[in-house]
């Protein structure tokens, strides 16, 4: 009876250290085809066999970030381009990076290569990034918020390193569009200051000072600064059409942004002529009767402009805060 307990235990051992060493060469041999694949190109392209041997199936001590996009013309995904340049340039920054490792890797899926991946997700959007831990499966919070979060390289990195704990250091390529942009902007004033340099009255000109600044409230306050740091795509196109309001408060367009600063300089201008028309700032009366009709067509004017243009700034809030307190003013 010892003799067949020892032999049944024995045969047990045997079979569990087949199957770890056997286990541990699957695994060695798959992190190093995902390396080798790696040192091409840092985004691995993944179809439904790839995806399987190397995303889902055990064994896997390695965390895998994929994008789900629809790169194709024929879709019409203009932010997905913009996703994706954004989206190489972190996987590229790790893969030159001094801390890269074979704990962390980079793919893609294009819906026409792997329209049975995106069925197997129950995907039916892109683009979606998506982390897939090595144990487990992947939770809610695996899968990027781009309204939140924004979809620059720095907040694909930050999110990277919340799920992964792998810090990617962000390295952009040189663009030096902004430099040459900016010194013809100063090339151009330094040429008009030194040839009006003998007659520079205007720049005392208070109503031209007034003017630069109202507009600068206007991009300051449609947005701009916003763009500049979260890069968003200049309109969206869905299967209904183009979409030029962003439904979520917490994101906009590019064209959005300038909508917004067309309507609050139409309310501006409609708020100008009311008051120019009761007198100006010094409230002075008029004298004449034509001036007086002109007055009174100038605040009819403006009151047209503020009711409607502040309407519709006001339908562009509620599009994107459905539910805020005062609904009411809209029923």
């Amino acid at each position: 009876m010892k003799y067949k307990s020892l032999l049944i235990f024995t045969i047990i051992l045997t079979f569990y250290n087949s199957y770890a060493q056997n286990r541990a060469k699957g695994l060695e041999e798959k992190v190093q085809q995902l390396t080798d694949m790696t040192t091409k190109q840092a985004i691995i392209p993944l179809n439904l066999n790839k995806f399987k041997e190397f995303v889902r199936s055990p064994p896997r001590d390695y965390s895998f970030v994929v994008m789900f996009t629809a790169m194709a013309p024929s879709r019409r995904c203009a932010i997905c381009q913009h996703v994706y340049d954004e989206y190489l340039i972190v996987a590229n920054s790790f893969r030159f990076s001094p801390s890269h490792n074979n704990k962390l890797f980079f793919g893609m899926v294009d819906f026409d290569e792997g329209s049975d991946i995106f069925q197997m997700l129950r995907l039916n959007t892109a683009p979606v990034i998506m982390h897939f831990p090595a144990k487990g499966k992947p939770k809610p919070a695996d899968s990027m918020d781009f309204e939140r979060a924004g979809i620059h390289a720095e907040a694909i990195a930050k999110w990277i390193q919340d799920r992964t704990d792998v810090q990617v250091r962000v390295f952009r390529p040189p663009n030096y569009s902004g430099a040459v942009a900016f010194s013809m902007l100063f090339i151009l004033v330094g040429g008009f200051l030194y040839l009006r340099r003998n007659n520079l009255e205007f720049l005392y000109n208070k109503q031209m000072w007034a003017v630069a600044a109202v507009f600068f409230c206007f991009a300051m306050v449609s947005g701009q600064m916003w763009n500049q740091i979260r890069g968003p795509p200049f309109f969206h196109r869905s299967k209904n059409g183009p979409v030029y309001i962003n439904g979520g408060s917490h994101g906009q367009f590019v064209l959005e942004s300038y909508i917004v600063a067309i309507l609050n300089c139409a309310v501006v201008v409609g708020m100008i002529l009311m008051i120019e028309a009761a007198g100006g700032v010094k409230g002075t009366d008029s004298q004449r009767p034509q001036e007086g009709k002109r007055r009174r067509f100038q605040s009819v004017v403006g009151l047209v402009l503020v009711c409607v243009f502040f309407s519709l700034l006001l339908s562009v809030f509620r599009a994107k805060t459905q539910g805020y307190p005062y609904s009411f003013l809209f029923k």
